[in-house]
């Protein structure tokens, strides 16, 4: 249980918000945030902090911190530097979403209102499943996917490392998909696709 665990906000902005509105939900307690630059808009009243990347920057201040990062690369690179530093990067999952028991969610991962996960899926550290997205039984996401809003995976794919998949496409029971590949909004998915490819359309070429 994450209840009443105080917790820093790292990236406030954009996706940020939406990771903090969700995070408030849980029953995480929102103390202070991380980010380049302060923020010109705080919507939550959070205590800025200067960047995590800062030599001067004080780890003791909390041990939990959330990702509201939505780039994929920059987020896993975050958060595998907030866990070298002996740190725990929280999970955030929206009271909204709908999570079997039985499936697996990574350390960072951030599952959005209206997201449905069936059973047996795996989804690895520092995903995100974004808004009514939904995956699958026995899918596999590796580390740092991202599925955008809308967006459905049938049974036993396989999404591999940082890949982004786009808002409302559609990826056939099976398909395996590489790592670092962008699919663009609304394409479906028919035949695996290799590392590294950027594909769209209906069926996606």
């Amino acid at each position: 249980m994450q209840d009443n665990i105080k917790t820093i906000l790292v990236g406030y902005s954009g996706h940020g918000y939406v990771v903090g509105e969700a995070a408030l939900l849980s029953n995480l307690r929102l103390m202070a945030y991380c980010d380049i630059l302060e923020a010109s808009f705080n919507p939550f009243q959070l205590s800025y902090l200067g960047s995590e990347k800062n030599e001067s920057f004080d780890w003791n201040i909390e041990q939990s911190y959330i990702l509201g990062i939505g780039d994929n690369k920059l987020r896993v690179k975050i958060g595998e530097f907030i866990l070298s530093k002996g740190r725990q990067v929280l999970r955030v999952i929206h009271p909204k979403s709908t999570v079997s028991q039985f499936c697996s969610i990574g350390v960072g991962s951030f599952i959005n209102a209206g997201a449905i996960i069936n059973a047996f899926a795996i989804i690895g550290e520092m995903c995100i499943i974004n808004s009514g997205a939904i995956v699958e039984h026995e899918c596999v996401l590796e580390k740092g996917v991202h599925i955008a809003p809308g967006a459905v995976l049938a049974g036993n794919v396989i999404v591999g490392e940082q890949t982004f998949i786009g808002a409302n496409s559609v990826v056939r029971q099976g398909i395996k998909i590489g790592k670092n590949c962008i699919i663009g909004a609304g394409s479906v998915i028919v035949k695996d696709i290799p590392d590294g490819s950027v594909v769209y359309g209906n069926p996606a070429k």
